[in-house]
């Protein structure tokens, strides 16, 4: 049975918009965009790959699937080559969604209960990069299995927050280290109990 795992960089604030470039999301007039960059390093990259494995598959939302399909095909690289590669669920409201990466299929309707389906015929983790909404929905439908939060030093005082205005989930701390530049790596699981 495959496993649904998130892995979000957050500010201490609980921030995950835009951490990646300036103009990644401006949402909301959201203007710090780009503010994980200054604290990336290999130890981060290293935990996120021990979350995918060989054998993964990733869950988006739609907006950061266009975002990601849209970045990454223009820089090019290995990385646009193993995004191209894996297997890729998308979920969306519109069912007309038009899927341009290769491997990539659309959730629509009720995506709890498609993603309830893939854990339960398919072996590979199901990895949620971005996704807020997406994060929300499946919380509210006890579908996550891990969280990896790479809680970086900053306080940001604005933006998308991950946690915000949504379900309550008891969560217990499985591991956690931190890296040189400061960013705390934590490997959180629901409490079901």
């Amino acid at each position: 049975m495959g496993r649904v795992v998130v892995m979000n960089h957050v500010t201490l604030d609980g921030v995950m918009q835009g951490p990646g470039r300036p103009d990644e999301d401006p949402r909301g007039g959201f203007t710090d965009g780009g503010w994980a960059v200054p604290y990336a390093d290999e130890a981060t990259v290293q935990k996120m790959g021990e979350r995918m494995g060989a054998d993964h598959a990733f869950l988006f939302g739609r907006r950061t699937y266009l975002q990601l399909l849209e970045s990454r095909n223009a820089q090019g690289g290995p990385f646009k080559d193993a995004l191209n590669s894996t297997p890729k669920y998308v979920a969306s409201g519109d069912p007309d969604l038009k899927l341009e990466w290769p491997n990539s299929t659309l959730l629509h309707g009720d995506v709890p209960a498609a993603v309830k389906e893939l854990r339960e015929t398919s072996p590979a983790n199901l990895v949620i990069m971005g996704s807020r909404v997406l994060i929300r929905t499946l919380m509210a439908a006890d579908q996550i299995d891990e969280y990896l939060l790479m809680i970086h030093p900053l306080v940001l005082g604005s933006g998308q927050q991950l946690f915000a205005g949504g379900t309550q989930t008891p969560l217990r701390l499985l591991e956690a280290d931190h890296t040189a530049t400061g960013v705390l790596m934590a490997v959180y699981i629901p409490d079901r109990q």
